[in-house]
């Protein structure tokens, strides 16, 4: 394994998912949880903020489809709050209620039945995961790229942020060969330490001082 990939996964290597408290999990809480993170990191916001509303929700009950359609709207607000997550609390607990009801509608609360849907094609589940109120393909890139630790069929899973990343270090562009540098199971973790790179010019530099 290259130095560089080494000590990204050593160092920067967690990925978001485990950051909030979730355990990646072929498992329906896991993958709301999931959900609702893509969610979160969607907005211009940072990172940091996202996972710690996350957690607040989480905190509150809302880990589960059935959970977060069951806090009232203020509860969410409050939540996000907590998390500091102010610029967006309204609009989004609007949106978090809104998907979690479509999760339990359409999916019974259980999104490994979107999998079936799509026939485990990534395709059709980024068109599927796009209806959902606030994701877009953002939200779809960060949902597959933490879900790819947990669903085979959708790896290698490498988005433009990854690549931005992977450009930083003078690794391969390339989704194949970025790829190759790790085992499949780390594979989402080697691209959740290259989105941080892709964002944080400083983590770049001591990457590359490997």
């Amino acid at each position: 394994m290259d130095a560089v990939v080494k000590k990204l996964l050593h160092e920067s290597g967690e990925t978001f998912a485990e950051e909030a408290g979730i355990p990646l999990k072929d498992q329906p809480a896991a993958l709301f949880k999931l959900l609702v993170l893509a969610n979160l990191l969607s907005a211009r916001i940072s990172s940091e903020i996202a996972l710690a509303a996350a957690r607040e929700l989480f905190d509150a009950g809302g880990g589960t489809a059935r959970g977060m359609t069951k806090l009232t709207w203020q509860e969410r607000v409050d939540a996000l709050g907590r998390g500091h997550y102010v610029r967006y609390d309204e609009s989004t607990a609007s949106r978090l209620g809104d998907m979690a009801e479509m999760v339990q509608d359409k999916y019974q609360g259980d999104l490994r039945r979107l999998a079936i849907d799509a026939g485990r094609d990534p395709k059709k589940a980024a068109d599927l995961l796009q209806e959902f109120p606030g994701v877009g393909p953002t939200g779809v890139d960060i949902f597959c790229r933490e879900a790819q630790a947990i669903w085979p069929w959708l790896r290698p899973y490498v988005d433009d942020q990854v690549k931005k990343g992977a450009e930083r270090l003078g690794l391969p562009t390339d989704t194949d060969k970025l790829a190759s540098q790790v085992p499949d199971k780390d594979l989402a973790r080697l691209t959740a330490a290259l989105v941080r790179v892709a964002r944080d010019k400083k983590l770049a530099e001591h990457m590359k001082a490997a």
